[in-house]
């Protein structure tokens, strides 16, 4: 299993993204959050094998008719809990 932070910068908040990233996770058997930020960016948390976070990121990146991603921040993590499920932080 892989850990990943994801920092999703563009059109990314008020356009139904996380939800996206909801579907996307429990499409691709992720586990993990994610979150707004107040800076107009997502987080996000994600831990599944690696093939896995690869679909993830892919479909992130290309977003959804609603969204404009222009740019990803991704860095592995050691996740100090283990995540159940993939849920949207508020």
């Amino acid at each position: 299993m892989k850990s990943l932070s994801i920092i999703v910068h563009g059109k990314v908040q008020g356009v139904g993204f996380r939800y996206f990233a909801l579907q996307l996770a429990l499409e691709n058997e992720i586990t993990g959050w994610v979150k707004n930020m107040d800076d107009g960016s997502v987080e996000i948390e994600a831990v599944g094998d690696e093939h896995q976070l690869e679909k993830f990121i892919f479909n992130l990146e290309k977003g959804n008719r609603f969204t404009k991603v222009e740019n990803l921040q991704i860095n592995d993590i050691t996740v100090k809990k283990r995540h159940k499920s993939f849920k949207v932080k508020y």
